[in-house]
This record gives structure tokens, sequence and C-alpha cells, in this order.
């Protein structure tokens, strides 16, 4: 099988690890492989069809390796998917906690897929549940109605696979998703999501607030799942989740010590860093500061037997 290859040169500190491992829908993803010897294997499907991409960095630069239908496409988007649109120097850090989490994590950029059902699905799909079900389902059905993922044989790719095309996703069978753990809520929004497929993948040109509007036109994708997606297929920096059970009281108690903070404590918070609050918050996560729990946490819920 053919490889395409390219390679980019960072201008500065680069953590590929960190700016790619957020992309991995649990350490079980089919379409995410961290190998041992350290490279990044990711399985997509690209607007050329599905494509294979292997990252390894070696002497100063990020050297990719591409298989399949959509090798062209991963290796020309190759740099903006690293973060090389993404501006670090933007952020003017003004707490303590994030002016040393900033210092730690001098290579840390936003990766910009521009896939955005490849990002929206599995969003969905976390709606509501532990991340523990959510990465179950998506791990599922991606083995039940995904396709092989293109490259060598004898390598991570041979157990990958690339995610459904919307058509594939709209003709999966209302038990195979109650199977997988996914309700009729979160299926119902997956299904209208494709069947719009193509105006959806148009937000990835956008900027944030018209990319999020357009999202969110769909009925069941409100502004946490815009926000996840748009983290991750437009590296878009000012993307804040909200609506999410546990990020308000982790930037909270990170940046004041108080363990109740809901949304708009936490935006309140975030306002001085405008245009770079999920920047902000990738920095308060990657500090390790987190409130102590006071409640055991969700139990996976079994939907099988029902």
């Amino acid at each position: 099988m053919a490889t395409a290859t390219r390679s980019w040169a960072p201008p500065g500190p680069y953590d590929l690890d960190r700016t790619l491992r957020v992309l991995a829908r649990g350490p079980g993803d089919p379409a995410f492989r961290a190998a041992p010897d350290g490279s990044l294997w990711r399985a997509s499907r690209t607007p050329a069809g599905p494509g294979t991409l292997c990252l390894t960095v070696r002497d100063g630069a990020v050297h990719g390796r591409a298989w399949g239908p959509g090798a062209a496409w991963l290796l020309e988007t190759l740099p903006t998917l690293l973060g090389a649109e993404d501006d670090p120097a933007a952020f003017v850090p003004r707490h303590r906690l994030l002016a040393e989490a900033h210092r730690r994590n001098p290579g840390l950029r936003l990766a910009r897929t521009g896939l955005v059902l490849e990002s929206l699905i599995p969003s969905i799909l976390e709606q509501k549940v532990t991340s523990d079900e959510a990465y179950r389902a998506w791990r599922l059905l991606l083995q039940r109605f995904g396709e092989p993922a293109p490259g060598p044989a004898d390598g991570p790719a041979a157990r990958m696979r690339v995610m459904p095309d919307p058509r594939t996703w709209a003709l999966i069978p209302s038990w195979e998703w109650h199977k997988a753990g996914v309700d009729a809520k979160r299926s119902s929004t997956i299904l209208r999501a494709v069947r719009v497929a193509a105006r959806l993948e148009e937000a990835a040109a956008m900027d944030e607030t018209r990319a999020a509007a357009r999202l969110q036109a769909v009925p069941g994708i409100g502004p946490w799942t815009a926000a996840e997606t748009l983290q991750r297929s437009n590296g878009a920096a000012d993307a804040v989740t909200t609506g999410d059970l546990h990020l308000p009281k982790t930037v909270g108690y990170a940046l004041t010590g108080e363990r109740g903070t809901d949304d708009a404590g936490m935006l309140e918070l975030l306002a001085p860093y405008a245009g770079q609050r999920h920047r902000a918050c990738r920095l308060i996560l990657l500090s390790g500061v987190t409130p102590p729990r006071r409640a055991p946490r969700f139990s996976v819920r079994d939907f099988s037997g029902i």
C-alpha cells in the first residue's frame, strides 16, 4: 500500500501528545491509537474518503505518514491539525495558577481537525451520561458499523476503524443503538445531524459564533455539544463548555478555592480571558487542581437487557 508523507516544523516548543490527545474518545477509541514507540495514529473520514494518519516527532519536526483515499487531504491539512493556525501567545495569564500552567505547557496548541461530524457524533453520545458510557457506545458503534482503517497490516492501523459515513449512520437500526447503550434522544439527534451532514461540515470554515449557530440549528444540539465539537473541529480558542457537570466547579475551585461555582460564575471568572477562554480551561485542567469529591461517581448504566 502506497504511503504519502509530509513534515511540519513548529515555530517553538511543541507537545504532540497534549495537543492531539484531546481528540481521543477514551483509551479504547478505535479511531485513535498511541503506539508504544510514541507515535499517534488517527483514522478519519475525510472529504476525499477514509484515511489513516501516523504522526511522530523527530529532529524538532512532526512527521506524518498517511494511507487511503483520504491520505492527500490529511497531509494537506496536517499543519492546521497540529495547531499551526493557533496562537498561544494571544493568551495572557492573569492568575498565578494559570501563569504556572502556561509556563509548564509551552508546547500546547489547539488542534483543528476541520472535520465536524467526526467530533459532533461522539459529543452527542457524551450528552448527559458518564464518559465511560459514551466511550463504550462510540467504540461499539465503530466496531460494528465503521470500516477498517487503511494502512499497514502489521501496525496499529490493522486494529483501527474509520467512523461510518452519514448514510450508514442513518441506517443503524434502533436495536443496535440500544445494544450500544444509546437512548432514543441521543440517537435521534445523531440521525437529524447526519441528514444535514454537508451543511454541518461547512461550519469548519466559519467563525465560532456562526459555526455554533449552524450546529445548534439541529434539534438536540445545544451549547454544550456545539462547544465540545468546535473546540476540536475548529480549534476554537474561546469555545467554553457550559452546561457541564464538573467544569464550572473545577474552574471555580482552581481560581478562587470555592467549590460551588456554576456556569454564570465560571463565565465571570473567565471574562478576563475573552477570546481565549477555552485555552484557559485546558490549562486549568492540565494543572491537576480539582475540587475534592463529595459524592460517589455515577455508575455506568446497562441498557442491553432492557
